[in-house]
């Protein structure tokens, strides 16, 4: 599988802010076909399912089962690169398992309120497949996470009102729309909003199937100048006072599930930090990994640890002296929440720094 060079800054303004665009990083080596949606998190890098339905993903390694190859899913090259994903999205009266397929990533910075974006992907429908209008992105404070297969009825940001249909099979078609931002949205999810006699769909082969299925490829959202500067808020980790023995919380920091890795999300912050440290040359900290209360001690004591070099060899990465930085892994021994509660528990994991020394 190709892999791109991973980004270590937050984005600059005219960047593509959505990670694996192109869906060419995979979680580790991928081996089969995906058939509940917790299964696609195992696909491609940071993207995963919406629902419980079971969007799929192709490249090197991957064999798509026999009954369905034989209906020809697979049978398409990517429009570039080597990876793409596969989504179900019209045909809920038809028989197809899952009609409703969503993919979801978390963007490299929110959006910013009232700035004008550009939104594309590519979409190849299936050789035998219907084709549908409607095929759009939708974007989300939070993650969606639903624990059935549902339609998701949303108002797209961007949406196909006209078929996206190739001008021959095979073809690739582009989805693009301009739009202002209205909120602080993080996710991007590509789909279909919409129910099935909201959606106009056509069949173009006497045998074909009566769903409609779409490869996707080559995800964009980019800021269109002007540019509006980001509002600083109060709680703003570069407006706070600083001083010996304080702790801070970094905001806004995010691994990968049960992992070390950083998400793309996090650099926004962290060029913060590496700021405040850049601008105190003098300053010392510890980074500080805390985890909630599920799994053993020893196991999370580590989990915290390694989510805490991972921190430290960010900032190393982009220029801090690893004589300013020591990595602790406190794991669950230090709670600022229930871990009870799920909501909780998402407080309790968390990421803080301790100003050590300061001249």
């Amino acid at each position: 599988m190709e892999l791109q060079a991973q980004r270590l800054g937050p984005p600059g303004n005219g960047d593509n802010i959505v990670p694996n665009p192109g869906f060419e990083r995979f979680v580790g080596k991928p081996e089969r076909w995906f058939y509940s949606g917790s299964d696609f998190r195992k696909g491609p890098k940071y993207w995963f399912s919406a629902t419980t339905a079971s969007p799929d993903a192709y490249g090197p390694g991957i064999k798509v089962p026999r009954d369905w190859a034989e209906k020809g899913f697979g049978n398409q090259n990517p429009h570039r690169g080597k990876g793409m994903a596969g989504i179900t999205v019209y045909g809920c009266t038809n028989g197809k398992p899952h009609c409703r397929e969503y993919i979801q990533v978390q963007l490299a910075e929110p959006l910013v309120i009232g700035q004008h974006y550009y939104v594309a992907f590519w979409a190849a429908a299936l050789k035998k497949g219907m084709y549908i209008n409607k095929l759009g992105a939708y974007f989300s404070i939070s993650p969606i996470a639903r624990t059935t297969d549902e339609i998701l009825v949303r108002k797209a940001q961007c949406e196909s009102d006209t078929l996206v249909q190739p001008l021959k099979t095979g073809d690739w078609v582009r989805v693009s729309g301009f739009f202002e931002a209205r909120y602080e949205a993080e996710h991007i999810i590509i789909g279909n909003f919409n129910e099935d006699e909201q959606t106009q769909a056509l069949q173009p082969l006497e045998n074909g199937y009566s769903y409609a299925y779409y490869y996707i490829d080559d995800v964009v959202v980019k800021k269109v100048p002007p540019f509006l500067s980001v509002p600083v808020k109060p709680d703003d980790l570069s407006v706070q006072p600083l001083g010996k023995g304080k702790t801070f919380q970094l905001k806004n920091i995010y691994f990968e599930f049960d992992r070390s890795e950083l998400m793309p999300r996090s650099y926004v912050e962290l060029a913060k930090l590496q700021k405040i440290l850049t601008d105190h040359p003098g300053m010392q900290i510890s980074i500080v990994g805390h985890t909630d209360s599920l799994g053993s001690d020893a196991y999370n004591e580590t989990l915290a640890l390694q989510r805490a070099n991972a921190v430290v060899q960010h900032l190393r990465q982009n220029g801090i002296s690893a004589s300013r930085l020591k990595a602790i892994g406190a794991g669950e021994k230090k709670p600022i929440a229930s871990n009870d509660t799920e909501e909780g528990r998402a407080l309790n994991r968390r990421v803080e720094f301790i100003i050590d020394r300061m001249k």
